[in-house]
C-alpha cells in the first residue's frame, strides 16, 4: 500500500528526528517511565508511521466493512444503520424480583436483555437441595422449574425483544425452558431472537462451572446447536466467551486464542453430525471483555474477526460470507473495578465501553459501579445503561464505520495481535486440538501464568491501579448510592414454590419422562427433544441433571502444580 521509496524517506527522516530534536527534549524531560506496555505487558512504541506497515495490504488486511476479512465490521453500515443492543445483565432473588428490575431497564431505553442465574441453577441444584442453602437467589435469579421461567417473562413478549441468558453447564434445559415458553404462548419459534452463553469449555478452562466429563458435556452442546439450526433461525445457541478467561487473568491475546480455540472445538464437534458448515456457522456468536487497556482491547476484537474469518474460510471450507462474521456481545471489566473509591468505576467503564464500540461489537454491558460491592443497584444499572447512551447519542464515535483504521498504531497492534493468535493456535494444534489441549491443562496453566505476573506487577506498582495502588485516601469513601441487599425471604419463597410445582404436576409422567431422558442419554439421539418434554412436564432441573449424572457421570479436575 505504501512506496518503498516513500518508506524509506520516512525512516530516515524518522532516524533524524530520534537523533536531534527527540534526544535533545529527552535530555531536558525524561519520559515519566523507562517503558511502556499495555495491560497484557506489551511493549508499546513512543510513535509509530507508515514504516511499521511496510508489507500492508489492505484488501488482505481491511477490506470493507460486512466484507472478508470482516475487520472493518460484521456489517457495511454497523451503527449507522442500527445501533449496538444494549443488554444491561439482571438476575437476582426469585423470577418476580427480577422480572421487576427487567421492565424497570426497559423502560429507561434498555433494547435487549440479559439473565444472570443464582449458582444453584448454574450448577443443576433444585432451591431445596441441601447444597444450594444460602445460595438461593444470591448470584442470580433462582430458576428452578418452567414456572419460574412463566414468571420472569410475565407480561414481557419474547418474541419482540432480544434475551441472552447466561448459564453453560445446564444451558440446554433453560434453552429448552425458553422454548416451552414461547409454545405455551404461541409464539412462533422463528421469532425468538438472542442467545444462551452454553460455553462449556470456559467453564473447563476459566469460570470452573461444570457437571459432565468433557466429551458428554460438548455433547450437549453440539446436541442444542444442532436443534436451535433446525428449529430457532434467528437464535444464538452457544455465545463463545473470553469474558471469564479475560476475568480469570488471561492476557488480551490468551483470550482471543482461547476463545477462538473454543469455536473451533465446537464447529468439529457439530460438523462430526454431517450438518455442513454453511448451515450452522451463522449462528455461532462470540462474548469478549473490553478491558481498561483502550488500543490493545480495540486491535483484539479486529483481529479476532480477522483470524476466525481465515479460519471458517480456509481451515472449514465455508462459503457463506455469514459463516465467517464473527460477531459478539462485549461487556466491561468486571475485574477492573474496585471496592474503594467506587466513583472512579464510573470512568473505568465509560472508556471501556467505548473501546468496544470503536472495536465493533454487536451488543453491549456496561458494568454498575457497584459490582465489587454487590449485586447493582437500580441506580447504578441506570447510569451504566446512560453511559451507552450517551456514547451513542452524543459523542458521536458511531457516525463511522471503524473510525481507528488506518490508524497506524492500531493497524500495527492488529497485526501483532493476529500474529500472536495464530501462534497459539498452532501449538493447540500441535497438542491435537482444543480438547487434547484442555485434558492437558495447558490453558489453565496459560491463564494462571498471566494472572501471576499481572497480579505481582500491580503489588510492585508497576501496574497502576487509581484508588488501589496509587492516589489511595485514608478514608474509605462510602458509596455514592444505596447497596442491593439480597431479602431474606427469598430462599423459603422459592422453596415454597418448588413444592407447590411439585405437588401440582403429573408425577408420575415426570419419572417416565426422565426415564425416557435417560435412554436418550445412551443413543447418539439429539436431547433437546426430550429435553423440551421434561420441563413441559413441570420437571425440576436438579432432577434432569441428576438423571443423566446416571449416565454420564461427572467431572473431576485433573489438579496441576
Amino acid at each position: 500500500m505504501f512506496d518503498p521509496k516513500q518508506l524509506d524517506a520516512i525512516r530516515r527522516a524518522l532516524q533524524a528526528w530520534e537523533r536531534t530534536e527527540l534526544a535533545a527534549f529527552h535530555a531536558r524531560r525524561p519520559e515519566r517511565r523507562k517503558s511502556f506496555t499495555t495491560l497484557s505487558g506489551r511493549e508499546i512504541k513512543g510513535l509509530y508511521t507508515p514504516a511499521d506497515l511496510e508489507r500492508f495490504d489492505y484488501a488482505d488486511k481491511l477490506g470493507f466493512p460486512g466484507q472478508y476479512p470482516f475487520t472493518r465490521g460484521p456489517y457495511p453500515t454497523m451503527y449507522r444503520a442500527q445501533p449496538w443492543t444494549m443488554r444491561q445483565i439482571a438476575g437476582f432473588g426469585t423470577a418476580a424480583a427480577t422480572n421487576a428490575r427487567f421492565k424497570f431497564l426497559i423502560a429507561q431505553g434498555q433494547t435487549g436483555l440479559s439473565v444472570d442465574f443464582d449458582m444453584p441453577t448454574l450448577m443443576g441444584y433444585d432451591s431445596d437441595d441441601p447444597r444450594a442453602l444460602g445460595e438461593v437467589g444470591r448470584e442470580g435469579v433462582a430458576v428452578d422449574t418452567l414456572a419460574d421461567l412463566e414468571e420472569l417473562f410475565a407480561g414481557i413478549d419474547p418474541g419482540s425483544i432480544s434475551v441472552s441468558m447466561t448459564i453453560n453447564p445446564t444451558a440446554w434445559i433453560l434453552l429448552a425452558m425458553y422454548v416451552a415458553l414461547a409454545e405455551k404462548r404461541g409464539i412462533p419459534l422463528e421469532q425468538l431472537s438472542g442467545t444462551i452463553q452454553n460455553d462449556i469449555i470456559k467453564e473447563f478452562t476459566a469460570q470452573k462451572e461444570w457437571i459432565y466429563p468433557v466429551k458428554p458435556s460438548l455433547r450437549i452442546v453440539r446436541d442444542s446447536i444442532v436443534y436451535s439450526v433446525r428449529h430457532l433461525p434467528h437464535y444464538n445457541p452457544v455465545n463463545v466467551s473470553g469474558y471469564h478467561i479475560r476475568e480469570a487473568g488471561s492476557t488480551a491475546v490468551q483470550e482471543a486464542a482461547f476463545t477462538l480455540a473454543a469455536g473451533l472445538a465446537y464447529v468439529e464437534e457439530v460438523g462430526k453430525t454431517g450438518l455442513d458448515v454453511d448451515a450452522f456457522a451463522p449462528r455461532l456468536s462470540f462474548y469478549f471483555i473490553s478491558h481498561s487497556d483502550f488500543f490493545e482491547e480495540i486491535a483484539k476484537f479486529r483481529a479476532a474477526r480477522r483470524v476466525w474469518a481465515k479460519i471458517m474460510k480456509e481451515r472449514f471450507g465455508a462459503k457463506k460470507p455469514e459463516s465467517m462474521r464473527l460477531r459478539f456481545h462485549c461487556q466491561t471489566a468486571g475485574s477492573s473495578l474496585t471496592a474503594v473509591q467506587p466513583l472512579n468505576n464510573v470512568i473505568r467503564t465509560a472508556y471501556q465501553a467505548m473501546a468496544a464500540v470503536l472495536g465493533g461489537c454487536q451488543s453491549l454491558h456496561t458494568n454498575g459501579m457497584d459490582e465489587a460491592l454487590a449485586i447493582p443497584s437500580e441506580g447504578a444499572m441506570k447510569l451504566a445503561l446512560r453511559t451507552q447512551q450517551i456514547l451513542l447519542e452524543e459523542t458521536g464515535v458511531a457516525h463511522s464505520i471503524d473510525p481507528l483504521g488506518g490508524s497506524y498504531l492500531v493497524e500495527a497492534l492488529t497485526d501483532q495481535t493476529e500474529r500472536e493468535i495464530w501462534a497459539y493456535l498452532e501449538r493447540i494444534d500441535a497438542m491435537g486440538g482444543t480438547v487434547a489441549a484442555l485434558e492437558r491443562n495447558f490453558f489453565q496453566q496459560e491463564i494462571a501464568d498471566s494472572a501471576y505476573s499481572y497480579q505481582v506487577a500491580k503489588e510492585r506498582g508497576e501496574k497502576t491501579v487509581v484508588g488501589v495502588n496509587m492516589f489511595r485516601e485514608e478514608e474509605p469513601e462510602e458509596p455514592a448510592i444505596p447497596l442491593h441487599s439480597v431479602d431474606p425471604r427469598t430462599e423459603k419463597t422459592q422453596k415454597d414454590r418448588l413444592a407447590r410445582v411439585k405437588r401440582e404436576r403429573d408425577s408420575a409422567r415426570v419419572r417416565k419422562l426422565l426415564d425416557e431422558l435417560k435412554e436418550v442419554a445412551r443413543t447418539e439421539e439429539n436431547l433437546m427433544p426430550i429435553t423440551i418434554e421434561c420441563v413441559r412436564a413441570y420437571a425440576t432441573e436438579g432432577e434432569i441433571v441428576n438423571a443423566l449424572k446416571e449416565i454420564f457421570g461427572r467431572y473431576h479436575e485433573p489438579i496441576v502444580f
